[in-house]
């Protein structure tokens, strides 16, 4: 008996159709649309430090990048909570909560560049040479190695 391999499916299908991946995908859809309706009320550069990461009971949970953000909000607090209300998804809103968690990986830190001197090449080589530990003197000289010439 041979076994047969399902047909290759749509990955929108599999969205729509599978009962867990059909719930996740609802739950995605919702918190995308709500966070549409935060960032209408935001200042433009509020946008992108704060998320929406709940709407449960009247409680809207906002994820913020930072403390600085984290107080500016709270200062806008009142205001941002009305405004919401007037949206329909929000009309049962009595609080907003803002929890402080940084990115996880540092904006700006796509890969690690060293910029490194012909002097300052030249100066850690000298050093190697002087260095009787094989495996110091190893290391120094690979560091030296990353010297880039002017162009």
């Amino acid at each position: 008996m041979a076994f047969r391999p399902l047909t290759a499916r749509a990955p929108a299908a599999l969205l729509r159709e599978a009962k867990p991946l059909k719930a996740i995908f609802s739950h995605a859809q919702r918190l995308a649309h709500l966070q549409r309706l935060v960032e209408s009320q935001l200042q433009p550069a509020a946008r992108e430090h704060c998320h929406v990461a709940s709407w449960r009971e009247g409680s809207l949970l906002l994820i913020v990048t930072d403390g600085h953000w984290a107080t500016r909000l709270r200062y806008q607090q009142k205001r941002l909570q009305r405004q919401l209300q007037a949206f329909e998804v929000f009309e049962s809103l009595t609080r907003i909560l803002f929890k402080v968690q940084p990115p996880t990986v540092p904006q700006g830190a796509v890969g690690h560049t060293m910029d490194l001197s012909m002097n300052a090449a030249q100066t850690i080589q000298d050093t190697a040479d002087g260095i009787s530990d094989p495996n110091l003197r190893a290391a120094l000289e690979r560091l030296a190695s990353h010297a880039k010439p002017k162009a």
